[in-house]
């Protein structure tokens, strides 16, 4: 998959995919991410865009032509615009999986008090929120998607089913992980792991997986009722 990352910022990626999965998977050419800087774009020897928005209001919105500019440089015939914004789908596993057929990313953040609404009905073909809350601009929310879609790339987990095993893959959370010593501090791993029998730890797993959902997050649990139901 190739990534370009559209932003005021490009310096704000510097760490996050140069370490652990993300780094492997871009040495392995999985995952090829590259970042353009939106003020290269802008018409003014200052470089600005910004500007107040029309009929008042807090803030600065980002003009539609140096977006627009920035956008049309990258976009390719397989691409697909995302704009990283509080407003869009909640980003969800079956989202990520959707994401990760594509051959090409474009993801826009975020900046100020928003982009130019012609710019998201002209160039963008959807937006995606990491969550009901607001950060300083849509830097981050890149970095989450980026480090959530290539999960379900293949090659880039160690274990291909890990991620059909996650939390939320069927709605409710991942069961409870043990591993070495048997013994810690005086608490003991459940015997049913230890016995071998692998038809009741799937059944073990699963209840408490529901357990724990339930009592974490009752809206989960009762939304995953009804839908086995």
């Amino acid at each position: 998959m190739d990534i370009e990352i559209l932003s005021l910022f490009p310096e704000y990626f510097l760490g996050p995919f140069d370490v652990s999965m993300l780094k492997r998977a871009r040495e392995k050419e999985l995952l090829n991410i590259h970042h353009t800087q939106i003020r290269d774009f802008a018409f003014d020897k200052h470089r600005k865009v910004d500007d107040r928005p029309y009929g008042g209001g807090p803030g600065m919105v980002l003009k539609p032509e140096p977006v627009s500019l920035a956008i049309n440089h990258v976009r390719r015939d397989d691409s697909y615009v995302i704009h990283l914004s509080p407003q869009g789908q909640l980003l969800s596993p079956a989202k990520c999986r959707e994401l990760a057929e594509k051959p090409h990313l474009v993801l826009l953040c975020g900046h100020y008090e928003g982009i130019d609404e012609r710019i998201l009905d002209k160039e963008v073909d959807e937006e995606i929120s990491i969550g009901d809350y607001v950060l300083t601009n849509g830097a981050l929310a890149a970095i989450v998607l980026i480090d959530a879609v290539s999960r379900f790339i293949p090659g880039v987990l160690g274990h291909e089913e890990a991620a059909n095993e996650e939390s939320f893959e069927e709605g409710i959370f991942d069961c409870p992980h043990y591993t070495r010593p048997e013994v810690f501090e005086g608490m003991h791993v459940p015997q049913v792991l230890l016995d071998g029998n692998h038809a009741k730890i799937a059944k073990w797993r699963k209840e408490r997986a529901l357990a724990k959902t339930r009592e974490k997050r009752p809206d989960l649990y009762e939304r995953y009722k009804v839908t086995e139901e």
